[in-house]
């Protein structure tokens, strides 16, 4: 059972706020609004055996939230010892878009458009913090999510000198959405990402909708952790009356 109450008194006691005033809800992208995550694991491993990188599918779960060109320069250094040529990266992150590009368009998370259309009833704006430089991403939040994300209130892999699990993604999230630390909640998937919510001091909640055991995202310091979006969406109420949120 989940103990939401305890939990928003040990992020206001470890963060120093006397409370939190809901105004934003940061969305990672993959695996928490659109079930994507297999495809990516599946594209890196096939993108990554052509250049004889070692890169598993857990590999892939574990960095997922990393831009692609960190992820890419971090394997290739585990393995050589230096940094990857800026021309080397690009052409293996071609590749790996290519590879994603051959595998059906993922579906749309089940319960997340759901939790959007709650959020927006209460008035609460949704931020699309995303370590993916995929070209059609625009595209596709559009048309998957009609009308709920603004493009400049979207933070992508384009946007940042620093990926996660560095916190400056969350916080140009916060800076997009004109909001504070303890006005916001991040939703996340990733093990990078739920750091890099916490490195940013916003309150963050784990959706575990991929592989991962659940201790892996408690361990990196979730401060909620639900087994799904659905159960997310499903728990929004109990959530938004221990935030204190009147609508």
């Amino acid at each position: 059972m989940i103990d939401i109450q305890a939990s928003i008194a040990r992020y206001l006691r470890d963060s120093g706020h006397s409370f939190i005033h809901l105004k934003a809800v940061l969305f990672d992208m993959d695996g928490v609004l659109f079930d994507s995550m297999p495809y990516h694991a599946d594209a890196w491993v096939a993108s990554m055996a052509k250049y004889d990188l070692p890169m598993t599918r857990e590999v892939a779960f574990l960095n997922e939230g990393r831009t692609g060109m960190n992820t890419i320069a971090m394997i290739y250094k585990e393995k050589y010892g230096v940094e990857p040529s800026k021309e080397l990266v690009d052409r293996i992150y071609e590749d790996k878009c290519q590879e994603f590009s051959k595998h059906p368009e993922p579906e749309r998370m089940p319960g997340a458009y759901e939790l959007i259309q709650q959020l927006q009833a209460d008035g609460i704006t949704p931020v699309l913090v995303t370590g993916s430089g995929q070209y059609s991403l625009f595209e596709r939040i559009d048309r998957v999510y009609t009308g709920m994300f603004a493009h400049d209130k979207m933070v992508t892999a384009y946007d940042v000198h620093h990926g996660k699990p560095h916190p400056e993604p969350y916080l140009m999230g916060l800076q997009k959405a004109g909001v504070q630390a303890n006005e916001a909640i991040v939703i996340e998937n990733a093990p990078i990402g739920v750091q890099a919510g916490i490195a940013a001091g916003i309150f963050t909640v784990a959706v575990n909708t991929g592989p991962l055991k659940p201790e892996v995202l408690l361990n990196e310091g979730a401060n909620l952790l639900y087994p799904s979006m659905q159960a997310l969406c499903d728990g929004w109420q109990e959530l938004k009356k221990a935030l204190g949120i009147e609508h």
